[in-house]
C-alpha cells in the first residue's frame, strides 16, 4: 500500500458548531488538504476519522515516500508527520519538505509515541516543525491545532484571491477610465459594467481631489456595506471621510496621498470608525489621474477591508508571546525551585537539630519552612498559567483548596470586586490536577472582573449534583461536583455566548486579548472527564458551570502540622543511594538529608559521571537524580539507562521544572522543592516493596 486519499464528508455539520473558517453566507469555504504520514493504516484511519469535516481533504500516506510524491504534486494546509518510520523517520521527511521552496512554509507537526524528551523534540523544531502531539493521541487537542492551521491556510487563500481580484479590478477600473475619454458610448457601457462588478465585490472604488482634505468626488455604492454609511455622506461632505480616520493614522494617511502627486500611485492602510462606533482596517491604494487640459486632476482608487487579516496577524503574535513567556517561566521556575529546595532542606535540617523544649526556635523555623513552600506554591501556578507544569491528577477535597485560594482572587481582582464563596459541607472528592483547576478558576474570575468595569459581584458555588442519565450536552453520568462562576457584568449576545470556547475568538480590543483563555478552560475540564456550561443575558451577567465526576477513591490525607514536623527516624541503614544533582547546594542539601535517614551516599554532578560510577560497582540500592543537567545524559536518559543496565536499582526523579510530561509516567518523581518527610516517605515505599 502506498497511500491513500481520503474523499471530503459534505454532510452538514450539527446546528452550534464551528468549524474553521465557516460562514453563514458568501464565498464557498477553502478547500484545504491535509498529508498524514504513518506507517500504521491503525494511526492512519484514526487521524483520519478525527480531522474529518466539511471542506477537508485528508492525504494519507504510509511511507516517506509515498508522503514526498504528494508532496510534489499538491499543495498542503498543514502536514501531520510520524517521527518513527522506517528507511525515511519524520525528521528527515520534514527537511526535505523544508528542502522544497514549494513546501518550504507548510506547518509540520510531528506524531509520536516515542522521543518525547527535551533533545529529541528540540531537533523535532530544529527540522522544522511547528508543534508536536503525542500519542495516544487526544482528539479535540489535534483537532484544535489542525483547526488553526487549517483557518490560516484558508484565511491566507482567501487574502491571496482577493489581492489578484483587487488588482484586476484596478486595471479594469483603469481601462474603463481611458476608454471614458473616447466616445461618451462607450463610457456609458463602460459605467454600467463598471456598476455591476462594484456592487458584487467586497472592495469600495474611490475618486478623491488633490488637495487636504483630499474630498470624495465619487465613492462606490457598496461602501454602505463596509462602513454603514451610505456615499452620500462622503460626497456631501468633503470632510467626512479623512474625519473618520484614527487620529494616530491622518499624517500618514495624509503623507501618502501628498506623495501620489509626485509619484503618480498611492498605498496606505489605516483604521476607520464605521457607524457602529468600532475602528476596522482598510487597504486604502490607487494612482494619480493623467493630466488633461481643462480637466481638474483626480486621485483613483479602492479600499479593501483587511480587519479579518490584521486580527489574525495580532493573534499569531500573542500566541508567540505566550509562547515565549512560557519558556522564560520554565527557566525561571527552574532555578528558583532549587533555591527554595536549599532554603527548605536546610530548614529541615535545622529543624531536626533544636533541642524539643526550644518552641520558640522551632516556631521560627516551621514559618520560614512555609513561607518557602507559599513561594514555591505561586512558582507552580506560574507554570500552570504558561501551560508548562506537568499534568499531576490527584484526588482533592475542594473545601480544603477553595479557602485558600479565595484570599489569592480577591488580591488579584481588586477592591471593586466582591468575591463571594458557596460551599457545601460535605463536597465529594474530584480527580483534577489542583494547579489546572485553579489557573481555570482564575481564568473565568479574570474574564468576569473585565466584564464588570464599574465593579460588581463575583458568586463562587460548589456542590454536589447527580444526574440520572447523561445530559444532553454530554458529560459525566451520575455523581458530579459542580463548580460555578457567576458574575453582574454584561453578559454575552447568543451569537458570541455560542463562540466563547473557539480558541483565539476574543470580543476584547485589538492588543487586549489573545482569545484563548476560554478554550482553555474548556479543555482542562474535558481533560478531567467533565463538561462546561455556560449560561449569559445581555445586561444581567453570565454563568459559567463546571462539572466533574465524583472520584471512585478517597482524597490523600494532607499531614498536618505536628506529623509533617515530627522528627523522621532513620531507616536506610545499609543501603547505599547515589545522589545526581549538577547544582552543588542542592546536591550537599539532598546529601545531608539522605544521611540524617541513616543512608550510605554517593553522590555525582553530572549523569555521565553517575553511569561511570555505576560501572565501576559500588553496590548502589537507589538511585536519585536531577532531570535538567549538563552533559550527554540527562536525568530521564540515565534512569532509562539504569532501568536497562541495573534493573535491581530503584529510580526517584525530582526537578523544579519538567516539560517531558509523558517520560516522567515511567519512573517515580519528585517535585522540587520538597520536604524531607516527602523524600522520606518516597523512599520508605520503594525499599519496602
Amino acid at each position: 500500500m502506498g497511500s491513500t486519499t481520503e474523499p471530503v464528508e459534505s454532510a452538514a455539520p450539527p446546528p452550534g458548531a464551528a468549524s474553521p473558517g465557516a460562514r453563514v453566507a458568501g464565498p464557498e469555504l477553502v478547500k484545504a488538504k491535509i498529508l498524514v504520514v504513518d506507517d500504521d493504516a491503525r494511526n492512519l484511519l484514526a487521524v483520519a476519522e478525527m480531522l474529518r469535516a466539511p471542506g477537508l481533504e485528508i492525504v494519507t500516506a504510509d511511507s516517506g515516500e509515498a508522503a514526498l510524491r504528494h508532496v510534489l504534486k499538491d499543495d498542503f494546509a498543514v502536514m501531520l508527520l510520524d517521527v518513527q518510520m522506517p528507511r525515511v523517520d519524520g525528521y528527515e521527511l520534514a527537511a526535505m519538505v523544508r528542502g522544497r521552496p514549494r513546501s518550504s512554509r507548510v506547518p509540520i507537526i510531528f506524531l509520536t509515541a516515542y522521543n518525547k524528551d527535551e533533545l529529541h523534540v528540540f531537533r523535532g523544531y530544529t527540522a522544522g516543525a511547528v508543534d508536536y502531539v503525542f500519542k495516544p493521541i487526544e482528539p479535540l487537542v489535534l483537532k484544535s491545532k489542525v483547526d488553526v492551521f487549517v483557518d490560516l491556510y484558508r484565511k491566507t487563500e482567501e487574502i491571496r484571491r482577493q489581492g489578484e481580484e483587487e488588482r484586476r479590478l484596478l486595471i479594469e477600473n483603469l481601462r474603463v477610465r481611458n476608454e471614458k475619454l473616447k466616445a461618451e458610448r462607450a463610457l456609458r457601457r463602460a459605467q454600467e459594467r463598471q456598476e455591476m462588478i462594484l456592487r458584487s465585490l467586497p472592495i469600495v472604488v474611490t475618486s478623491r481631489g488633490v488637495e487636504a482634505p483630499f474630498p470624495a468626488l465619487f465613492v462606490s455604492d457598496n461602501v454602505e456595506r463596509l462602513t454603514g454609511f451610505p456615499a452620500e455622506h462622503f460626497t456631501g461632505d468633503s470632510a467626512f471621510g479623512a474625519s473618520r480616520i484614527h487620529p494616530e493614522d491622518v499624517e500618514g494617511v495624509y503623507k501618502e496621498l501628498e506623495s501620489a502627486l509626485e509619484t503618480g500611485s498611492y498605498a496606505c492602510e489605516y483604521r476607520w470608525q464605521c457607524a457602529d462606533g468600532h475602528y476596522r482596517y482598510f487597504l486604502d491604494q490607487g494612482v494619480l489621474s493623467p493630466e488633461e487640459e481643462g480637466r481638474a486632476r483626480e486621485i483613483f482608487g479602492t479600499m479593501f477591508d483587511v480587519t479579518e487579516r490584521r486580527m489574525l496577524e495580532q493573534q499569531l503574535l500573542h500566541a508567540s508571546k505566550l509562547e515565549a513567556i512560557g519558556r522564560l517561566t520554565g527557566g525561571v521556575a527552574h532555578d528558583f525551585n532549587n533555591m527554595l529546595s536549599v532554603v527548605i532542606g536546610n530548614l529541615d535540617l535545622l529543624r531536626n537539630t533544636l533541642r524539643a523544649e526550644d518552641d520558640k526556635a522551632k516556631r521560627r523555623v516551621r514559618l520560614a519552612i512555609e513561607g518557602a513552600q507559599r513561594c514555591a506554591d505561586l512558582t507552580n501556578r506560574l507554570l500552570a498559567f504558561s501551560r508548562r507544569q506537568p499534568v499531576q491528577a490527584s484526588v482533592v477535597r475542594l473545601q480544603d483548596l477553595m479557602p485558600g485560594f479565595l484570599e489569592l482572587l480577591r488580591r488579584t481582582l481588586g477592591e471593586r470586586i466582591d468575591v463571594q464563596l458557596r460551599m457545601e459541607e460535605d463536597v465529594w472528592p474530584v480527580e483534577v490536577d489542583c494547579a489546572q483547576f485553579e489557573a481555570a478558576l482564575l481564568n473565568l474570575a479574570v474574564n468576569a472582573r473585565d466584564a464588570m468595569p464599574e465593579g460588581g459581584t463575583l458568586a463562587i458555588a460548589v456542590e454536589n449534583r447527580t444526574f440520572g442519565e447523561q445530559p444532553s450536552s454530554g458529560g459525566p453520568v451520575g455523581d458530579c461536583v459542580l463548580v460555578s462562576v457567576a458574575d453582574t457584568g454584561v453578559g454575552m449576545p447568543p451569537s458570541v455566548r455560542e463562540r466563547v470556547f473557539e480558541p483565539f475568538f476574543t470580543t476584547k480590543e485589538s492588543g487586549k486579548g489573545t482569545g484563548l483563555g476560554l478554550s482553555m478552560v474548556y479543555g482542562f475540564v474535558q481533560q478531567s472527564q467533565g463538561r462546561v456550561e455556560i449560561d449569559s443575558v445581555p445586561g444581567q451577567g453570565t454563568s459559567i458551570c463546571m462539572f466533574f465526576p465524583r472520584a471512585e477513591r478517597r482524597a490523600d490525607g494532607e499531614p498536618g502540622r505536628d506529623e509533617r514536623e515530627a522528627l523522621t527516624p532513620a531507616f536506610g541503614e545499609g543501603e547505599t543511594i547515589l545522589v545526581v544533582e549538577d547544582d552543588p547546594e542542592v546536591r550537599q542539601v539532598a546529601v545531608a538529608t539522605l544521611e540524617t535517614l541513616g543512608f550510605q551516599v554517593r553522590e555525582a554532578e553530572t549523569g555521565d559521571a553517575a553511569a561511570a560510577m555505576l560501572k565501576r560497582g559500588d553496590g548502589v540500592r537507589l538511585l536519585l537524580s536531577d532531570i535538567r543537567m549538563p552533559g550527554d545524559l540527562n536525568g530521564i536518559d540515565l534512569a532509562r539507562l539504569v532501568r536497562r543496565e541495573w534493573p535491581a536499582i530503584d529510580v526517584i526523579l525530582t526537578s523544579g521544572y519538567a516539560d517531558v510530561e509523558g517520560a516522567l509516567d515511567e519512573f517515580h518523581f519528585i517535585h522540587k522543592p520538597y520536604r524531607a518527610s516527602e523524600l522520606a516517605e518516597k523512599l520508605r515505599v520503594l525499599l519496602e516493596s
